[in-house]
């Protein structure tokens, strides 16, 4: 029911590199193991919410902003916005902690931080528009080139 992005190289930012595990808000119980649990609660709970076109994406060691990304969508502005209640609801009962949500007042791009964990929820033609499975695979650039 989900697919994990593969294709090309996770972008990373320069002043990331090799700061991956120094930077960043992370969960209680951060680690592999526990992001590898947290992500098994929130992909059940997105395929509960029947969110559509599940990608993650394995950012541990490549970004500061934690171990995954997973990118949904939803049908609509009010099951962007359920998919959103139904996940946070979810994490709380996990016990993983409290969950930062930005841009539920909308509806079209909903974003949700655990720590380790960061969830994209979009409207299809937001998330066609924006694009991030293809930002995140870009190619990774040289140190030396800035522009």
């Amino acid at each position: 029911m989900f697919r994990s992005l593969k294709k090309g190289r996770p972008l990373t930012t320069l002043h990331a590199k090799d700061k991956a595990d120094k930077a960043g808000p992370k969960s209680a119980n951060s680690g592999t193991q526990s992001a590898n649990a947290a992500l098994s609660v929130v992909l059940d709970s997105l395929e509960d919410s029947k969110a559509e076109d599940i990608v993650t994406i394995d950012i541990a060691g490549k970004s500061a902003l934690g171990d995954h990304m997973v990118v949904v969508s939803g049908r609509s502005n009010r099951h962007v916005v359920a998919i959103c209640d139904h996940l946070v609801r979810d994490i709380k009962d996990a016990g993983l902690g409290p969950a930062r949500v930005e841009g539920a007042d909308a509806g079209d791009w909903v974003l949700i931080d655990t720590g380790d964990i960061i969830v994209h929820v979009f409207r299809p033609e937001v998330r066609e528009f924006y694009n991030i499975e293809r930002m995140w695979s870009a190619p990774e650039m040289g140190e030396g080139r800035l522009h």
